[in-house]
């Protein structure tokens, strides 16, 4: 039987990716927009806190089991900023390219250009689920300077990886969600589903 999912998000790509991935689990994947959900607030410090309000704030107004994300960019020289920020690091209204330019500029008096991607996704199955499903990824690499590659988005034309000779932005959606943090989330995730729902 399949199960309907809300995933707390309008972004299109995450809705594919996820999508092809949970649908052998039985799920049918939605976006919250299509029923009418707005975003929610993300006032939280930390990425499972705002993962977590997404989820249950669609699951309230869906009555449906729900999966959300919370993701960014941790550069250590910067203390892990821009972090839980990363969409809105240089303001409103959201620039890939104005926040990538100030994190270059923090960095610029920095040796260390270490960094990393973080993501947490959280499902639950409904608003007050007392025991969410909670699973992360890290993928580490360097800032550099200059873009390279017109794939992927946010800061991936800057987000170098040593081992692979190539920025995020370089490699293609297959290469990228092979290794990625959200990818290693995504995994993680639907190996406790697995687990839950045998």
């Amino acid at each position: 039987m399949t199960q309907r999912l809300v995933l707390a998000s309008n972004n299109a790509g995450k809705l594919r990716e996820f999508g092809q991935i949970l649908a052998p689990l039985g799920f049918e994947l939605h976006p919250q927009e299509a029923f009418g959900v707005p975003e929610a607030d993300e006032p939280f410090a930390t990425f499972v806190e705002n993962a977590l309000t997404k989820a249950r704030h669609a699951a309230r107004l869906t009555g449906l089991p729900c999966l959300a994300d919370d993701s960014g960019v941790c550069v250590n020289a910067l203390g892990g900023a821009p972090g839980v920020r990363s969409a809105r690091y240089a303001g409103e209204p959201k620039s890939d390219q104005r926040n990538s330019e100030r994190v270059l500029a923090d960095l610029a008096a920095h040796a260390d250009k270490s960094a990393y991607y973080y993501c947490v996704l959280v499902y639950v199955r409904h608003a007050d689920d007392p025991q969410p499903v909670i699973a992360d990824g890290v993928w580490a690499g360097e800032i550099r300077p200059l873009a390279r590659g017109d794939n992927g988005f946010g800061y991936d034309p800057h987000f170098w990886l040593p081992a692979l000779g190539k920025t995020a932005a370089e490699l293609s959606a297959v290469e990228k969600n092979a290794v990625s943090h959200r990818g290693q989330a995504l995994r993680a995730l639907v190996a406790k589903l697995s687990a839950t729902l045998a």
